[in-house]
């Protein structure tokens, strides 16, 4: 097996629509108003009624899918040492386009 493999590095796209699919599979038993499917403008507060234990889930099943363990999400979720109140599918594919590259 070569390096390459190894070390394959997750496109801007793949990690979208992975998230994508874990946030669809987390969701997809919720009574949500919400339509259109998720996109990255989606936001998971208002969009799709999340809670801070839901936002936990989403953390652990990020970390499995990737096969990552302490990504630092801290740096996502938090901001001048006050929690973020919203977040965006577009802004969690970018923290872990970042995250993926390290």
């Amino acid at each position: 097996m070569s390096d390459a493999t190894t070390t394959a590095k997750f496109t801007r796209e793949q990690i979208e629509r992975d998230l994508i699919a874990i946030l669809t599979d987390m969701t997809q038993d919720w009574d949500l108003p919400f339509t259109g499917g998720i996109q990255p403008d989606t936001r998971l507060m208002a969009d799709l009624a999340f809670e801070s234990i839901d936002v936990v889930q989403l953390v652990v099943a990020i970390e499995a899918h990737f096969q990552r363990r302490k990504m630092h999400f801290e740096q996502l979720m938090m901001v001048d040492g006050r929690y973020v109140q919203e977040l965006q599918v577009k802004e969690i594919v970018s923290f872990l386009e970042k995250q993926l590259a390290e």
